[in-house]
Parts: C-alpha cells; structure tokens; sequence
C-alpha cells in the first residue's frame, strides 16, 4: 500500500494500471512503426530488384521499367495531395467544431470560441497548400 497527500491509503495496484498500460502502449507503437519501416524497406529493395532484371532484359524493358517507375512516383504524389486534402478538410472541421463547441458552453469568457480559430487555420493552411502551392506533377 501507498499514501497520497492526504493520508489515504491508495492501492499499489492501482498505481501500476496506467504505468503498465504506458509501457505497453509505447511498446506497441514502437514495434509497430519499426515493422512498417521493415516492410517499406523490402517493398523498396524488391521494386528495384525487379526494375534491374527488366531493364537488363531487352531494350524495350529498360523503357518498360522506367515508364512503370514514373507511375508508381506519379502515383504517390496523388495519393499524397489527397492525403494533405483529406486532412486539411478534417483539420477545418474540427476547427469549426471547437469554435461551435465552446460558443456553446462558455459563457463567461465571450472570446474563449476563437480558441478554435487555431485547427481551423492550420486546415485551412493544410487545404492552400494542397490546392494552391503542391507540385501538380
């Protein structure tokens, strides 16, 4: 058994829960990204892998491969500004959603809403960006 501050008697155990779950979740996450680090990796060594024995092959598959690599990186530049899209537009409406929110809620403080004005911007920042500025090749 352990004291708090005040004198009472607090369960070890329940002292452990969220310090276990901590070290849990942390290691979880960890080997999570270091597994999908490894996986882009073998992705990575086997495209190329494949990409030389094409264009060892003949000269039409030296032009085959390159035509396939353009794709694939044109390909992700696409899938990226959607992405940067998508979390522009969610950013936004968060940003909405808080304002909204606390307009609701606090009455006290008449200004406390355009704590909102801060995700809403970075949405709107995030969907300029992908709009306006991105490369569009």
């Amino acid at each position: 058994m352990a004291f708090d501050g005040d004198g009472t008697i607090v369960p070890v155990a329940a002292m452990l829960v969220p310090i276990v779950g901590s070290i849990a979740l942390f290691s979880f996450l960890a080997v999570a990204a270091w597994a999908d680090a490894r996986r882009k990796e073998r992705e990575a060594y086997y495209t190329s892998e494949t990409l030389k024995k094409i264009a060892e092959t003949s000269g039409d598959g030296a032009k085959a491969a390159m035509d396939m690599l353009h794709e694939q990186e044109h390909n992700f530049m696409l899938r990226r500004r959607d992405g940067q899209r998508l979390g522009g537009l969610i950013t936004l409406a968060v940003g909405i959603g808080v304002m909204v929110f606390l307009k609701a809620i606090v009455h006290d403080e008449p200004a406390a809403y355009l704590v909102g004005l801060i995700p809403l911007l970075i949405g709107v920042a995030l969907l300029v960006y992908a709009y306006v500025l991105a490369p569009k090749e």
